[in-house]
């Protein structure tokens, strides 16, 4: 089988697609055939080794899997003998932050929270960028207890998390203003953002509006920018660490220092998190965002695009 793989952290000149024997799987293992996964930004950072604490995670040297990938939609082809569930040629999708190397045609996995059945109307494509993005933007509406009436900010609205948190904060009744790049305005308007500030035009932290929450889907700003636009009471969250890890020394700390806080958005298990994103698909509250497409081959350029910051939503693989 093909599979991209790289034997040391690095920059996408490091990958190579090769062939490999193809793997086989355990009592307590599904082989299932990818059709289609993604390349995120928790990729870009397992391929990188960055921030370094990835490196504590997936090999302190050098990575202990050397095939890529994180998230998947495909069909079962085998089933182990100790599984229950599951069965041959069952659409499926699944994601593990760590790694499922899943960048490649097959993949065996053991179910354990991290691998549901597709929904019957949502094809391999929707599947797979349904999963990393729309992962973390759950967190977000979770660790802010969002409530009915509020007004919240989201900066980066275009990224994966960005997309995927929009359209799930528009099943409350809360006010969404999105900072969008200009070609992306109708995109997010039609994703239901109710003010939209243009960031090649304006600068949004001139707003005058106040905000019970603000979350930065793309780590570009921090909570000392940010902190005037916040109501009493209000929260600051980031999908990064920010400048010297503050982030999370700031949700340490806030909490005790004044009314506006940061939280910290510890992603919530899997097994929470995938049935709401299938939930959410199967009423068709949620519709992925898919930029550009490529095959296992230019999985290198991919890589290059998604690094470069620019992507809208999310860029697939097919197989």
């Amino acid at each position: 089988m093909k599979a991209a793989i790289r034997r040391s952290y690095g920059s996408p000149e490091v990958i190579s697609v090769e062939t490999i024997e193809q793997p086989v799987p355990d009592d307590d293992e599904l082989l299932i055939r990818v059709f289609a996964t993604t390349v995120n930004r928790t990729d870009c950072a397992n391929l990188t080794g960055k921030p370094f604490i990835m490196h504590l995670m997936l090999g302190l040297i050098k990575p202990r899997k050397i095939i890529i990938g994180t998230d998947f939609a495909g069909q079962v082809v085998e089933v182990g003998k100790n599984i229950n569930g599951f069965h041959s040629n069952q659409r499926v999708f699944g994601f593990t932050d760590m790694g499922l190397e899943s960048q490649a045609e097959f993949i065996v996995l053991k179910p354990k929270g991290n691998i549901l059945a597709i929904p019957e109307n949502i094809s391999f494509r929707q599947a797979a960028a349904s999963l990393e993005g729309a992962h973390y933007a759950y967190t977000f509406t979770r660790k802010a207890a969002i409530q009915s009436g509020q007004k919240i900010l989201i900066i980066g609205a275009t990224g994966a998390i960005g997309s995927a948190l929009l359209q799930f904060l528009k099943t409350f009744d809360v006010y969404v203003t999105a900072t969008s790049n200009t070609q992306n305005i109708p995109l997010i308007l039609s994703l239901g953002a109710d003010r939209i500030y243009d960031y090649t035009r304006e600068d949004f932290t001139q707003d005058d509006e106040k905000y019970d929450f603000i979350v930065d889907a793309v780590g570009k700003s921090t909570f000392s920018k940010c902190k005037h636009l916040l109501k009493k009471n209000g929260i600051y969250s980031s999908s990064e660490l920010g400048p010297y890890c503050q982030n999370i020394f700031l949700a340490m700390l806030t909490p005790f220092l004044g009314s506006k806080k940061v939280i910290f958005p510890i992603p919530y298990s899997l097994t929470e998190t995938l049935p709401y994103i299938k939930s959410m698909l199967e009423k068709g509250l949620f519709n992925p965002v898919i930029d550009r497409e490529y095959a296992l081959d230019e999985i290198a350029e991919a890589y290059d695009y998604v690094l470069s910051g620019e992507k809208t939503g999310n860029v697939l693989i097919n197989l």
